[in-house]
């Protein structure tokens, strides 16, 4: 075979699951979800100290109101004062993401969907950790602790990513073992020789 030959050869095949699972840069969901909800949730955050004192509510008496606080823990208050700890979990939660989303080489686009939600969302609360040692909240609803659009996006993505995982897992457990997956190419049907048809 020619050096054309295996240079074409090579240039047909498909990418390997390898080649796959390091490709995040042709990953359009990705790439537009994770600065999509970084941007939404910054010029939120920044509308929010523009607009209202510390600790002022817009409006005062409704269940739903703007409420602009920060915090220095994380959900419900826990943790207050951490900010180097959670700083590290923060990043630590970032690279589990990244892993995850490689492990699963192209995932399902609901899969990068929640992956994207959730990347975006502690990119947010980060940055605001390392600029200013806390997070601004600012979404009020009745007792419900005050919250931020990093906040929101972050657990909708893991409720988004659970339910996906539950999906694909009852699809694969409801295929039959001989069937084949979705993707791949039909098994090869056996041929008789023809000494064999003859005898």
């Amino acid at each position: 075979m020619s050096e054309h030959d295996v240079t074409g050869a090579r240039e047909a095949a498909p990418d390997s699951p390898a080649r796959e699972r390091f490709a995040w840069y042709r990953d359009w969901i990705l790439l537009l979800t994770v600065p999509a909800v970084f941007l939404l949730d910054q010029g939120t955050k920044y509308l929010a100290k523009s607009l209202l004192s510390y600790g002022q509510s817009w409006p005062e008496d409704s269940p739903f109101r703007f409420t602009y606080v920060t915090n220095s823990g994380t959900a419900f208050g826990l943790f207050t004062n951490a900010t180097p700890l959670l700083i590290v979990a923060s990043i630590a939660a970032i690279g589990f993401l990244v892993y995850f989303y490689r492990a699963h080489g192209a995932p399902l686009p609901l899969l990068r969907f929640a992956i994207g939600l959730q990347l975006g969302g502690a990119f947010g609360n980060l940055t605001d950790r390392l600029l200013n040692g806390a997070v601004v909240d600012f979404i009020g609803l009745a007792w419900w602790p005050v919250f931020n659009l990093a906040d929101s996006s972050i657990v909708v993505g893991i409720f988004i990513l659970i339910a996906a995982l539950l999906l694909t897992k009852d699809s694969t457990a409801k295929r039959p073992d001989d069937a084949p997956a979705a993707g791949d190419p039909p098994n090869p049907q056996p041929t008789t020789p023809a000494s064999a048809k003859d005898e």
